[in-house]
């Protein structure tokens, strides 16, 4: 008896998991000529005004203001070393 209570209680969940199955597949939509096209001249339109955002190389920092610490300078450049290692000699 609770065998069949067990298998009574899986059956009943495997249903609403098999009718889930069937929708996974979107229906195929085939596009008309005209739609192709209106596709096209979108997709130019977003490539234009991606190609119209300036670049920013400069690195914006919004938390400059905030902290306390100035931001550090960059590092002296090293001299060459000699063999001694010493590049003041």
């Amino acid at each position: 008896m609770r065998l069949l209570s067990v298998v009574a209680v899986l059956a009943s969940l495997t249903g609403p998991a098999s009718a889930q199955m069937l929708n996974l597949l979107p229906e195929l939509k085939t596009m008309t000529p005209e739609e192709k096209e209106q596709e096209a001249i979108r997709q130019k339109a977003y490539r234009d005004s991606l190609r119209q955002i300036p670049n920013n190389s400069n690195s914006v920092d919004p938390w400059g203001n905030v902290r306390s610490d100035a931001p550090k300078a960059a590092a002296p450049a090293k001299q060459p070393r000699t063999k001694t290692g010493n590049a003041t000699h």
